[in-house]
């Protein structure tokens, strides 16, 4: 079993793996069907993410390029998959972080390793937030308020998430440990019964990604109190960030990228990554992604790589502080 050290180690030769070639007949032009795997069923704002961007790629990176969901064990199935796809560029894999940043912390095994895959790039980014509902009083209006409610009524904040072992659950977690309260979680298997629980007053709070509070915002029937980020978001610039209020540990945003399977020759990496960045700069896709409170952004391989080395790092100190792991 690989240890912790190894896989941060290995993180760091992410942008290496991508650009190796691979075998001197290598080309770069893949298959005429290229397949996106996405790790989430239809309907979600991942699956809606990666239709858009197919689009963007049709005809420009593949003559056709579908999009192929692969739900179950938090994306470790889609993951998977890309693992054992052909190093060809004909299989890609739309994904967050959290397969390769958080699952080595949570997770006793994984079916893949981080070698098995590449970066290509990032499509976009996103900031979590935390609401609270009816069950809160009035009076508290922002996060410092609710950490002095939270500590006064000792039991009573409890807080949901769209999944046990989610990033949304970990922030949660982190707040309760950084601020000194109890903050209970109660998982949800997604997030519209979460929210409306929340809104129903049975939870007192609730964590999970800004755009999924956008659409409830008109109701009054919950109450933004922070958002992550190091800086605010332009689709709620009113709502301080974690950092603002005094908790910068909660900084972390949440983001797609594009991956390829290891060893997928350099000129195929290169050739995708330059698809996948002219589709993010479309100001057509941009708009698409702010229904979901997304902002479109992109980046190299090895910028990404970089990323995910960093955010592994951070995530294995945050795992360890909160002392989660998915069989507890």
């Amino acid at each position: 079993m690989r240890t912790r050290r190894q896989f941060t180690i290995q993180l760091g030769s992410l942008a290496a793996l991508g650009a190796t070639a691979w075998g001197r007949g290598a080309q770069a032009q893949p298959a005429d069907l290229a397949r996106l795997l996405v790790g989430f069923p239809p309907g979600g704002s991942t699956d809606n993410v990666a239709r858009r961007l197919a689009d963007k790629l049709r005809g420009v990176y593949a003559p056709n390029v579908i999009v192929e969901n692969k739900p179950g064990a938090g994306t470790q199935i889609a993951v998977n998959a890309l693992k054992d796809a052909a190093p060809d560029g004909a299989t890609l894999l739309l994904s967050p972080p959290a397969p390769f940043t958080v699952y080595p912390y949570t997770y006793r095994k994984l079916p893949y390793a981080n070698e098995d895959v590449a970066p290509v790039g990032m499509v976009c980014t996103f900031p979590f937030a935390l609401a609270v509902g009816p069950a809160v009083p009035d009076s508290v209006h922002n996060l410092p308020d609710f950490v002095a409610w939270a500590k006064a009524n000792p039991g009573k904040a409890a807080f949901g998430s769209p999944a046990a072992g989610s990033t949304p659950h970990l922030v949660g977690s982190l707040l309760g440990k950084v601020a000194g309260f109890e903050f209970t979680h109660v998982p949800y298997k997604g997030d519209a019964p979460g929210l409306q629980d929340l809104m129903g007053g049975q939870i007192a709070a609730y964590s999970t990604v800004l755009g999924s509070y956008l659409p409830h915002l008109q109701s009054g029937r919950l109450r933004l109190l922070a958002v992550s980020g190091t800086e605010r978001s332009s689709f709620a610039p009113q709502l301080p960030t974690y950092r603002e209020q005094g908790y910068p540990a909660l900084d972390m945003t949440e983001w797609f990228g594009v991956f390829v399977p290891a060893r997928t020759p350099a000129a195929i990496v290169q050739r995708a990554g330059d698809a996948v960045r002219a589709a993010v700069a479309q100001p057509d896709f941009a708009r698409g992604l702010a229904d979901f409170g997304m902002t479109a952004r992109t980046s190299t391989a090895q910028e990404l790589a970089e990323r995910l080395r960093t955010e592994n790092a951070q995530w294995r100190m945050h795992v360890k502080s909160i002392g989660f792991t998915a069989d507890s």
